[in-house]
Protein backbone atom coordinates (compact mmCIF):
# COMPACT_ATOMS: atom_id res chain seq x y z
CA UNK A 1 0.00 0.00 0.00
CA UNK A 2 1.67 3.35 -1.16
CA UNK A 3 1.99 5.97 2.06
CA UNK A 4 0.51 9.39 1.88
CA UNK A 5 3.84 12.31 1.51
CA UNK A 6 2.82 15.44 2.90
CA UNK A 7 4.71 18.50 0.92
CA UNK A 8 8.37 19.55 2.46
CA UNK A 9 9.21 22.55 0.30
CA UNK A 10 7.67 25.78 0.08
CA UNK A 11 6.59 25.34 -3.80
CA UNK A 12 5.27 21.71 -2.81
CA UNK A 13 3.18 23.31 0.16
CA UNK A 14 2.10 26.26 -2.19
CA UNK A 15 0.96 23.65 -4.56
CA UNK A 16 -1.33 21.45 -2.43
CA UNK A 17 -3.14 24.73 -1.08
CA UNK A 18 -3.69 25.99 -4.76
CA UNK A 19 -5.36 22.57 -5.12
CA UNK A 20 -7.56 22.39 -2.12
CA UNK A 21 -8.03 26.46 -2.95
CA UNK A 22 -9.33 25.47 -6.39
CA UNK A 23 -11.19 22.98 -5.36
CA UNK A 24 -13.30 24.58 -3.18
CA UNK A 25 -14.70 27.34 -5.51
CA UNK A 26 -15.25 24.64 -8.02
CA UNK A 27 -17.20 22.00 -6.03
CA UNK A 28 -20.47 23.02 -4.41
CA UNK A 29 -19.67 22.21 -0.69
CA UNK A 30 -21.95 19.06 -0.44
CA UNK A 31 -20.07 17.22 -2.57
CA UNK A 32 -16.57 19.17 -1.11
CA UNK A 33 -14.60 15.93 0.06
CA UNK A 34 -13.35 18.79 3.00
CA UNK A 35 -15.66 21.11 5.43
CA UNK A 36 -16.02 24.60 4.43
CA UNK A 37 -14.50 25.75 7.73
CA UNK A 38 -11.19 23.95 6.55
CA UNK A 39 -11.85 25.85 3.09
CA UNK A 40 -11.93 28.90 4.96
CA UNK A 41 -8.38 28.49 6.53
CA UNK A 42 -7.32 27.84 2.73
CA UNK A 43 -8.97 30.34 1.85
CA UNK A 44 -7.45 32.60 4.40
CA UNK A 45 -4.51 31.36 4.64
CA UNK A 46 -3.12 31.31 0.73
CA UNK A 47 -2.80 34.87 -0.10
CA UNK A 48 -0.71 35.56 3.22
CA UNK A 49 1.68 32.53 1.45
CA UNK A 50 1.87 33.81 -1.44
CA UNK A 51 3.08 36.95 -0.49
CA UNK A 52 5.49 35.84 2.07
CA UNK A 53 6.69 33.65 -0.75
CA UNK A 54 6.86 36.88 -3.30
CA UNK A 55 8.74 38.54 -1.09
CA UNK A 56 11.92 35.98 -0.01
CA UNK A 57 12.24 35.47 -4.08
CA UNK A 58 12.44 38.99 -4.70
CA UNK A 59 14.93 39.78 -1.93
CA UNK A 60 17.41 36.97 -3.15
CA UNK A 61 16.83 38.38 -6.62
CA UNK A 62 17.57 41.68 -5.34
CA UNK A 63 20.23 40.30 -3.27
CA UNK A 64 21.92 38.68 -6.17
CA UNK A 65 21.38 41.61 -8.97
CA UNK A 66 23.09 43.91 -6.70
CA UNK A 67 26.00 41.21 -5.75
CA UNK A 68 27.37 41.75 -9.37
CA UNK A 69 27.45 45.43 -8.93
CA UNK A 70 29.06 44.99 -5.47
CA UNK A 71 31.78 42.92 -6.67
CA UNK A 72 32.81 45.19 -9.65
CA UNK A 73 33.14 48.19 -6.92
CA UNK A 74 35.11 45.71 -4.51
CA UNK A 75 37.53 44.75 -7.10
CA UNK A 76 38.15 48.33 -7.64
CA UNK A 77 38.97 49.09 -3.92
CA UNK A 78 41.10 46.57 -3.64
CA UNK A 79 43.32 47.28 -6.96
CA UNK A 80 43.63 51.05 -5.54
CA UNK A 81 44.27 50.32 -1.87
CA UNK A 82 46.66 48.04 -3.68
CA UNK A 83 48.67 50.22 -5.89
CA UNK A 84 48.60 52.67 -3.41
CA UNK A 85 50.83 50.42 -1.01
CA UNK A 86 53.07 49.36 -3.54
CA UNK A 87 53.52 52.94 -4.81
CA UNK A 88 54.55 54.07 -0.88
CA UNK A 89 57.30 50.84 -1.17
CA UNK A 90 58.18 51.81 -4.30
CA UNK A 91 58.99 54.86 -3.28
CA UNK A 92 60.99 53.31 -0.39
CA UNK A 93 62.97 51.55 -2.48
CA UNK A 94 64.02 54.61 -4.81
CA UNK A 95 64.97 56.51 -1.55
CA UNK A 96 62.28 58.92 -2.31
CA UNK A 97 60.77 57.89 1.00
CA UNK A 98 62.20 56.95 4.08
CA UNK A 99 61.18 53.37 5.66
CA UNK A 100 60.01 54.99 8.51
CA UNK A 101 57.02 56.66 6.22
CA UNK A 102 55.32 53.11 6.29
CA UNK A 103 54.45 54.02 10.11
CA UNK A 104 52.18 56.38 8.55
CA UNK A 105 49.77 53.64 7.41
CA UNK A 106 50.21 51.58 10.46
CA UNK A 107 52.68 49.56 8.66
CA UNK A 108 56.23 47.89 10.14
CA UNK A 109 59.19 49.94 8.91
CA UNK A 110 60.46 47.13 7.28
CA UNK A 111 57.04 45.95 5.91
CA UNK A 112 57.61 45.05 2.29
CA UNK A 113 54.95 42.77 1.11
CA UNK A 114 51.47 43.47 0.54
CA UNK A 115 49.04 43.32 3.43
CA UNK A 116 46.11 40.38 2.63
CA UNK A 117 42.77 42.13 1.01
CA UNK A 118 40.58 39.05 0.23
CA UNK A 119 38.09 40.10 2.45
CA UNK A 120 35.79 42.70 2.69
CA UNK A 121 36.92 43.50 6.56
CA UNK A 122 40.80 43.66 5.27
CA UNK A 123 39.97 46.41 2.59
CA UNK A 124 37.78 48.96 5.06
CA UNK A 125 40.70 48.12 7.60
CA UNK A 126 43.27 49.27 4.84
CA UNK A 127 41.23 51.73 3.45
CA UNK A 128 41.16 53.52 6.71
CA UNK A 129 44.41 53.25 7.54
CA UNK A 130 45.78 54.71 3.90
CA UNK A 131 43.38 57.60 4.47
CA UNK A 132 44.06 58.39 7.72
CA UNK A 133 48.08 58.09 7.18
CA UNK A 134 48.03 60.22 4.10
CA UNK A 135 46.36 63.04 6.20
CA UNK A 136 48.83 62.75 8.67
CA UNK A 137 51.62 62.80 6.43
CA UNK A 138 50.15 66.13 4.34
CA UNK A 139 49.89 67.39 8.14
CA UNK A 140 53.54 67.41 8.65
CA UNK A 141 54.10 68.72 5.36
CA UNK A 142 55.40 65.75 3.49
CA UNK A 143 55.04 65.32 -0.25
CA UNK A 144 51.61 63.24 -1.54
CA UNK A 145 52.07 60.30 -2.63
CA UNK A 146 50.66 59.95 -6.46
CA UNK A 147 49.47 57.83 -9.02
CA UNK A 148 47.35 56.99 -7.46
CA UNK A 149 46.76 60.13 -5.22
CA UNK A 150 44.81 59.18 -2.12
CA UNK A 151 41.30 61.60 -3.28
CA UNK A 152 41.18 58.65 -5.97
CA UNK A 153 41.85 55.84 -3.39
CA UNK A 154 39.19 57.59 -1.10
CA UNK A 155 36.48 57.69 -3.87
CA UNK A 156 37.29 54.16 -5.28
CA UNK A 157 37.03 53.40 -0.91
CA UNK A 158 33.56 55.10 -0.16
CA UNK A 159 32.14 53.67 -3.30
CA UNK A 160 32.93 50.70 -2.00
CA UNK A 161 31.95 51.14 1.47
CA UNK A 162 28.32 52.86 0.33
CA UNK A 163 28.15 48.96 -1.93
CA UNK A 164 29.07 47.33 1.34
CA UNK A 165 26.72 48.72 3.37
CA UNK A 166 23.81 48.46 1.06
CA UNK A 167 24.76 44.94 0.09
CA UNK A 168 24.64 44.29 3.89
CA UNK A 169 20.81 45.55 3.88
CA UNK A 170 19.70 43.49 1.15
CA UNK A 171 20.99 40.45 2.55
CA UNK A 172 19.37 41.35 6.00
CA UNK A 173 16.32 42.28 4.09
CA UNK A 174 16.38 38.14 2.79
CA UNK A 175 17.52 36.21 6.01
CA UNK A 176 14.12 38.71 6.87
CA UNK A 177 11.73 37.34 4.41
CA UNK A 178 13.17 33.72 5.11
CA UNK A 179 12.54 33.75 8.77
CA UNK A 180 9.02 34.72 7.99
CA UNK A 181 8.04 32.25 5.17
CA UNK A 182 9.47 29.60 7.86
CA UNK A 183 7.34 31.23 10.39
CA UNK A 184 4.26 30.24 8.04
CA UNK A 185 5.37 26.72 7.81
CA UNK A 186 4.11 25.23 10.87
CA UNK A 187 0.60 26.74 9.85
CA UNK A 188 0.60 26.04 6.30
CA UNK A 189 1.23 22.29 7.48
CA UNK A 190 -1.90 22.04 9.82
CA UNK A 191 -4.31 23.11 6.93
CA UNK A 192 -2.70 20.87 4.49
CA UNK A 193 -2.87 18.11 7.14
CA UNK A 194 -6.35 18.62 7.84
CA UNK A 195 -7.35 19.25 3.95
CA UNK A 196 -5.77 15.65 3.93
CA UNK A 197 -7.30 13.95 6.24
CA UNK A 198 -10.69 14.93 5.79
CA UNK A 199 -10.12 13.80 2.01
CA UNK A 200 -9.28 10.72 3.16
CA UNK A 201 -12.12 10.04 5.24
CA UNK A 202 -14.77 11.38 3.03
CA UNK A 203 -13.41 8.33 0.83
CA UNK A 204 -12.83 5.63 2.92
CA UNK A 205 -15.46 3.02 2.17
CA UNK A 206 -14.02 3.29 -1.44
CA UNK A 207 -11.49 0.49 -1.49
CA UNK A 208 -7.67 1.41 -1.82
CA UNK A 209 -6.75 2.31 -5.72
CA UNK A 210 -10.20 4.01 -6.09
CA UNK A 211 -9.69 6.25 -3.12
CA UNK A 212 -6.06 6.95 -4.03
CA UNK A 213 -7.32 8.50 -7.18
CA UNK A 214 -10.08 10.34 -6.05
CA UNK A 215 -7.42 12.01 -3.18
CA UNK A 216 -4.83 12.68 -5.70
CA UNK A 217 -7.63 14.19 -7.50
CA UNK A 218 -7.55 16.98 -4.40
CA UNK A 219 -3.33 17.43 -5.21
CA UNK A 220 -2.74 14.16 -2.24
CA UNK A 221 0.57 12.63 -3.15
CA UNK A 222 1.43 9.19 -2.74
CA UNK A 223 4.11 7.68 -3.03
CA UNK A 224 4.79 3.73 -3.56
CA UNK A 225 7.58 1.96 -2.16
CA UNK A 226 9.91 -0.03 -3.90
CA UNK A 227 8.22 -3.29 -3.91
CA UNK A 228 4.48 -1.87 -4.85
CA UNK A 229 6.41 -0.40 -7.99
CA UNK A 230 7.05 -4.01 -8.91
CA UNK A 231 3.74 -5.65 -8.45
CA UNK A 232 1.85 -2.23 -9.72
CA UNK A 233 4.22 -2.61 -12.99
CA UNK A 234 3.59 -6.45 -13.07
CA UNK A 235 -0.47 -5.99 -13.14
CA UNK A 236 -0.23 -3.37 -15.75
CA UNK A 237 1.68 -5.71 -18.09
CA UNK A 238 -0.53 -8.75 -17.59
CA UNK A 239 -3.74 -6.43 -18.52
CA UNK A 240 -1.83 -5.51 -21.77
CA UNK A 241 -1.29 -8.92 -22.05
CA UNK A 242 -4.73 -10.29 -21.60
CA UNK A 243 -6.11 -7.25 -23.78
Amino acid sequence: MPYRRLPNTDTARHKALTKAFEKGREIPPFKLAFSQSTFRRVQSFLPSFERAMYETKQAYSNQVKKNKEYIKVQKKAKMYISHFIQVVNMAIMRGDLTESGRSFFGMHDNYTKLPLLNSEADLIKWGEKLIHGENLRKANALSPITNPTIAVVRVRYEQFLDAYKFQKTLQKNYQRAQEHLASMRKETDDIILNVWNEVEKTFIKLSEEEKRLKAEEYGLSYVFRKNEKIKTQALKNNKVQTV
